[in-house]
This record gives structure tokens, sequence and C-alpha cells, in this order.
């Protein structure tokens, strides 16, 4: 009966590992461009090109319509287990369930989060979006040196952002790192489950129609 137990212990022990680098394996295996399925309303993209670190305002609702190609790879880096946080999380993770996008979590240490961003893009994801003030500061020294890595920040934004770097702020959110202050008053409550989906969805937007390395700033 002993054998018998460790035998299925073993067994399932092995599939595990198998199912693990089969996931694994499959994030690593080529794949095409990822491309945005259908357009931005009118009012989303401005009417001349935004400068680099720009604060664009598009239409509310004007990023509905537009979701990612098959097979969309996103790491959801995140950092802190506040409210506002999580709230940013799920709409992640439900944005990603409704698009059908292939969605993996990275959570970081407070105290030092560049580990964290690193196992991120060893992934090789198509985009990685961060959640957690902590992350901010550390975002801005490593960003800057993986312009091949795409960014999005919800919630928060970093000072000079490059062009691999888009946020998402609104009235109530817009921390810049520590010394910085934020772009606006710090309103916890602004940080609702409907202002979480609209910051995805905005974010993704300007990220699939090239509109990346500026901020958006949402009602």
């Amino acid at each position: 009966m002993l054998l018998r137990t460790l035998s299925a212990t073993i067994v399932a022990a092995v599939l595990l590992l198998s199912l693990t680098a089969c996931a694994h394996d499959e994030w690593r295996s080529p794949r095409a461009e990822p491309t945005a399925v259908g357009t931005p309303a009118a009012g989303f993209l401005p009417e001349t090109e935004p400068s680099p670190e720009a604060t664009v305002v598009p239409a509310d609702g004007s990023w509905h319509g537009v979701s990612p190609s098959a097979g969309y790879r996103v790491v959801l880096l995140t950092s802190g287990d506040d409210s506002t946080t999580e709230t940013l999380n799920t709409a992640v993770e439900e944005w990603a369930s409704d698009e059908h996008a292939s969605l993996r979590t990275v959570r970081a240490e407070d105290s030092d989060p560049i580990p964290a961003i690193v196992d991120a893009m060893d992934m090789d994801p198509d985009l990685i979006v961060s959640t957690g003030e902590a992350l901010i500061d550390a975002l801005a020294m490593v960003s800057p040196n993986h312009l091949d890595v795409s960014f999005l920040v919800l919630g928060a934004e970093l000072a000079e952002p490059t062009y691999n770097v888009t946020s998402v702020d609104w009235t109530g959110a817009g921390f810049r790192g520590e010394g910085l202050g934020s772009a606006t008053h710090f309103d916890e409550g602004t940080f609702t489950p409907q202002r979480g989906a609209a910051a995805i969805r905005a974010g993704t937007t300007a990220v699939l129609s090239g509109m990346t390395g500026v901020v958006l700033w949402i009602d």
C-alpha cells in the first residue's frame, strides 16, 4: 500500500513538472508580432503625434473596441498588498480573461523589486503591466536599459519615461517616485474597479496603437 501511494505521488509530481515545463515552453516558442484587433474611437489618438513624456487626455471610453491579437502574453508585475494595488490587479486579471490573453503574475519585494523585474523580463512577454508604488523607482532605473521591453504602469508614472514605458493616471493617482511627490493629490477612493478596468483597457489600447512613452490621463 505504501509503495502504491509513493508511486502515485511520484507520477503526480512528474506530471506537474511536465505541465509546468510545457507552459514555460509555450511562452518561449516563436509567435507572430502582436497586433491590435479593432481601432480606437475618435478622440483617443491626439490630432498631432504627442511628444515624448507628454500627457494625453483621451476621450472617455474611446479605448473600447480594441483588443490584442490571439496569444498576447502579459506579465502582471506587482508589489504590495494594499487595497489600491489589489483593485488594479483584479482589473488586469479580468481584462486578460475577457480578452483571452495569456497572463502570468510576478510579485516583487517592496524592499528590493529589481529581481522581480528581471524575472518578468526573462519571461519574454509582449507587455509587462506594473502595479504598486514600490516598483516605480526600480522601473525608472531598469526600463531605460531595456528599450526592447514594453511596460505599462497603472495608477503611477515614471518622471522621465523612455518610449517603452506608458502610464495611465487620473485625479487621485500619479505617484512618480520617492522624493518626487505625485502628479495629483493621492486619493485611495479613486482606485475603483471601474477606473481600474478603464486604466488597463486605455493603456493596452495605447500600447497596441503605438502611442507609447506618454502618460494617459483618464477621467
